[in-house]
């Protein structure tokens, strides 16, 4: 072999070595955000069996109040079909932002429940409604903590996708769309200056 020949196949060999590297490094990220996603649902499941006893024992001390505890556990099961459908694609957009959703609903209902239960000062007092409150405050720090996380490995593989010269192969590695973050609230919503009236 003469040098040329070396030459063009030590440059063909560490060119296919560079696009296996990419190739292998966007599985990574891709599995990163899986698992991100898996700790997330782990977190959101425990939430959502926590929500029909905190339920259930508010019931006794807030029997006029039912629309307010159906509400809840209407967005509790929208939420959790959301997480079941989610965590088929997790890698999914539209399935990412339908659980954005679904949980930005629920934590509305949570939030008119616990505006409820302040006026009731003996459900606040219940040993078991306290116990209850505190599991599902814990759990809500663990569902920040996890989605932090999630979007972080979500931030690390689009940044990765769209760098040169990934971007270059991963459209014909399988990898066309972005991933998305995992938002609970409404962002446009929160982008809007709130309306004021004195009338």
């Amino acid at each position: 072999m003469d040098t040329a020949t070396i030459i063009i196949l030590v440059v063909l060999s560490g060119a296919i070595l560079w696009v296996i590297t990419i190739y292998n490094k966007l599985v990574l990220l891709i599995n990163r955000i899986k698992n991100g996603f898996s700790q997330i649902e782990v977190q959101l499941k425990r939430r959502y069996d926590l929500i029909p006893n905190l339920v259930e024992t508010a019931k006794g001390y807030l029997s006029h109040e039912k629309e307010t505890l159906e509400n809840v556990i209407q967005a509790r099961n929208q939420a959790s079909a959301g997480l079941a459908a989610a965590a088929q694609k997790p890698t999914d957009a539209s399935a990412i932002k339908g659980l954005g959703s679904a949980e930005g609903v629920l934590g509305n209902a949570l939030g008119r429940m616990n505006v409820v239960m302040e006026a009731y000062p003996d459900l606040k007092a219940d040993q078991n409604m306290r116990q209850l409150s505190e599991e599902l405050s814990s759990t809500e720090n663990r569902v920040a903590f996890s989605r932090q996380a999630y979007n972080d490995q979500v931030t690390a593989y689009n940044a990765f996708k769209q760098s040169f010269p990934a971007v270059i192969f991963a459209g014909a590695f399988g990898h066309r769309a972005d991933a998305s973050w995992l938002e609970f609230e409404d962002s446009e919503a929160m982008q809007k200056a709130p309306e004021i009236s004195f009338s």
